[in-house]
């Protein structure tokens, strides 16, 4: 593996004073067989581990103390049961507001269960749960954890931003005269760029985040090794060719974009590999840089799910499905308890670095569409990733919901949601957008 050479020296003295940054790292590799998520027809454990999986933190400081911090995952997703746990933990102990700490997952679908993500997805017995939970808790202790040894590395540093392509993710949305299945359609909408952000400190790369728009599916539910997939492989090749530096993967609004080819370990890596070989000629190339102040805005909505009454459920019962019948379970329960689900919160976060780059943070599984319409109406330079502080569900746009599939309507199943969302989801999604971004001052 070629090393990456960079003119740290030059570029430098090219950058102001006045940020600090750090960088942290902990192992959440599960200690043994734990049923993994993504993939509804496995059938039994983890088998082994392909490649360790992390939680990593990268925290940033402007000159007036104003601090952020990105949490990065390789797992399938983190349920707001955790993150907001966790947040509360860092207001008390760092003083950090809800606001300044983002959580972001690959959403490896070769990665552990994760309590209460995915829920329904199967019928587990009482150790398969107390291992599902078991982990769970440890994984709140790791996220304390890393965010801490982030801001324990706070030095004086150099960001620089930058963006790349590749061209592996395709739209997976293939309409058939049956209706929208999950395929491939090569003329579907996708994001095929890849944000690159490098900090520097005392001459050498202390960071980089890096980041695309497509699912961690390159292998199926016929894998039952741990991995963090294509992201996981990527990570690896670029902290090989970077020596000391800690590579953070950032999923992007990936909901309805799958790599292709895909199926087995080797594409995992190939893909790996693509993605890493472009972001190391993005760090070799003139970058932009990134300045403060820093200015974070965090805030939660409402998103209805469209109209749905007992008898819905009571229907579903002698489903065919498992998990639909499960679903179904939970959803007649919360109507018995006179708390029917007609709604879900939902987080909007936005960082903006200086009057140039900003991170907007999305909610859930969502669709490309929210990433090319942000991009359009707030123009940049703007990274649009979903998979952020919850994952509780596919957040469809106006489109997608109108065409039905996977993503709009059968996934919900799985996530043990009623249903479809409401006509205006998107709507009230772009409104929140809206309020964060003009409270950090849009680019």
């Amino acid at each position: 593996m070629r090393l990456i050479v960079l003119c740290l020296a030059a570029a430098s003295m090219a950058f102001p004073a006045g940020l600090r940054a750090g960088a942290g790292r902990v192992d959440i590799t599960p200690d043994g067989p734990i049923w993994l998520s993504g993939y509804g027809d496995r059938t039994h454990p983890s088998t082994g581990v392909l490649t360790r999986l992390w939680a990593k933190a990268l925290a940033i400081e402007d000159s007036k103390g104003g601090r952020v911090v990105i949490v990065t995952t390789d797992l399938i997703g983190l349920p707001r049961a955790i993150t907001d746990a966790v947040a509360a933990r860092f207001e008390k102990d760092y003083g950090l507001d809800r606001s300044r700490v983002m959580f972001n997952s690959a959403h490896t679908h070769t990665g552990p269960m994760v309590r209460s993500n995915l829920t329904t997805m199967f019928d587990l017995g009482a150790g398969d749960r107390s291992r599902i939970d078991a982990y769970s808790g440890r994984l709140r202790e790791a996220l304390y954890t890393v965010v801490g040894a982030a801001l324990r590395d706070l030095a004086p540093a150099e960001l620089a931003y930058a963006s790349g392509e590749v061209g592996f993710a395709m739209n997976r949305r293939e309409p058939t005269p049956a209706g929208v299945r999950i395929g491939v359609n090569p003329k579907g909408p996708v994001d095929h760029s890849v944000p690159v952000l490098r900090v520097t400190s005392g001459g050498k790369v202390k960071a980089v985040l890096f980041a695309y728009a497509c699912h961690n599916t390159t292998m199926t539910g016929q894998n039952y090794e741990i991995s963090g997939d294509y992201a996981g492989f990527a990570q690896a090749d670029v902290e090989m060719s970077v020596p000391g530096a800690t590579a953070l993967f950032v999923m992007l609004c990936g909901g309805d974009q799958n790599p292709e080819p895909r199926g087995t370990a080797a594409l995992a890596g190939k893909h790996g590999e693509e993605l890493a070989t472009e972001v190391r000629r993005v760090l070799a190339s003139k970058m932009t840089r990134v300045e403060g102040p820093i200015r974070t805005a965090f805030e939660n909505t409402e998103l209805d799910f469209a109209l749905h009454t007992r008898g819905t459920f009571e229907a579903q019962l002698s489903s065919r499905v498992p998990a639909e019948v499960r679903r179904a379970q939970a959803m007649l329960a919360a109507y018995d308890e006179r708390h029917p689900v007609r709604r879900t919160l939902y987080p909007v976060q936005a960082i903006r670095f200086g009057k140039g780059l900003t991170i907007l943070g999305l909610g859930g599984e969502v669709v490309v569409d929210y990433d090319l319409r942000a991009k359009r109406e707030f123009g940049g330079p703007l990274i649009v990733a979903g998979y952020c502080n919850d994952v509780m569900c596919y957040i469809p746009s106006k489109r997608v919901l109108g065409e039905g599939g996977y993503e709009a309507v059968d996934s919900m199943i799985y996530y043990g949601q009623p249903g479809p969302f409401a006509d205006d989801v998107e709507e009230r999604v772009f409104a929140e957008i809206g309020k964060v971004m003009k409270r950090v001052g849009k680019p």
